[in-house]
């Protein structure tokens, strides 16, 4: 068998460029997969048009998680074999025929889920545990406002709320997309086509939590409808890196604003996460109370395709490429 492999990295003009490459190496305490599914998230698309390049000594190959069949492992490795069907969490490399992982972030695919399913519950879950069950502490009957709730870690944290006892909020850009959030648990729904969602939050009660992709406008927003000793933990810019922040409201209700990113975390937090999801998480898949929301399957020579539906705002739920 070769030892090459096709991979995608970041081109120029914004679009996917395909190479050549030596399959890697597994080291001591790493799994090597042989990918069969790639999870396409919103980070890819930001590190495409570079605005998000991976963390000193990752791969500089797109992508953030896989599923696939164990291809070798390292000679201190013990927690999979040759031959297992897993998934994994990736500071990049994942757009490629084969990828080295750190066995702490490699998982068995959880029992009755398909591969395909499989390379698309690391990255949103994983996202979706640790700012609100690991950042931000929530407690059971604590109210979460959930935006961008159509998106993959929208749809994670929507199902993981209802299982542990937390009340949600959504907001989205259609109506097709907000009923969704209602069958995944939303108790209430905005459209944000219809503008500030402050009035209707607040007549819900306010929020304890609040999970933010959007940034911009939102932030001055979120004050408004945050209450007491709420946290807001923004996750990303799809609204802009600039926002007017209320600091007598932040005072006065003792509010933290908190940023977050998982793909830099260093590899004893990750392998924390992941561990957390093995033994809060996995179950709930397997007793079938949560699912992976898979919008579409893609063949992996149609990734620009792909990749235009996420500008877009074109999906609900995760895209995967298969190889």
């Amino acid at each position: 068998m070769s030892t090459n492999m096709q991979v995608m990295v970041a081109g120029e003009n914004q679009q996917v460029q395909w190479q050549h490459r030596a399959r890697p190496e597994v080291g001591a305490h790493e799994v090597l997969i042989k990918v069969a599914y790639s999870g396409m998230n919103r980070a890819d698309l930001m590190q495409l048009a570079g605005h998000y390049p991976p963390p000193p000594g990752a791969s500089d190959v797109l992508g953030l998680e896989v599923s696939g069949i164990v291809y070798a492992v390292g000679a201190k490795v013990s927690s999979v074999q040759v031959g297992d069907k897993v998934c994994a969490l990736l500071a990049g490399g994942g757009y490629a025929e084969f990828v080295a992982v750190p066995a702490s972030q490699v998982l068995p695919v959880p029992n009755g889920m398909e591969l395909a399913q499989a390379a698309g519950i690391c990255e949103v879950f994983a996202t979706a545990w640790y700012n609100v069950y690991g950042i931000a502490c929530a407690q059971p009957g604590e109210k979460v406002l959930v935006h961008a709730a159509a998106s993959g870690v929208g749809q994670a944290l929507l199902q993981l709320a209802r299982e542990r006892g937390n009340p949600t909020f959504a907001t989205a850009g259609s109506v097709e997309k907000l009923t969704q959030a209602k069958q995944l648990g939303a108790e209430a729904c905005w459209n944000r086509r219809d503008g500030s969602f402050v009035d209707a939050v607040k007549a819900w009660g306010g929020a304890d939590i609040i999970l933010d992709p959007v940034a911009g406008d939102y932030l001055h927003w979120n004050q408004q409808v945050l209450n007491q000793d709420g946290r807001l933990i923004v996750i990303g810019l799809m609204g802009g890196r600039t926002a007017e922040i209320d600091a007598g409201r932040l005072l006065m209700k003792r509010q933290r604003i908190i940023g977050s990113t998982l793909r830099s975390q260093p590899l004893t937090v990750k392998a924390k996460i992941m561990a957390d999801l093995y033994n809060h998480v996995w179950p709930l898949f397997e007793q079938q109370k949560i699912t992976a929301n898979i919008d579409g399957i893609v063949p992996v020579g149609e990734v620009t395709g792909a990749f235009q539906r996420l500008r877009d705002n074109a999906t609900q739920g995760k895209l995967i490429l298969v190889w």
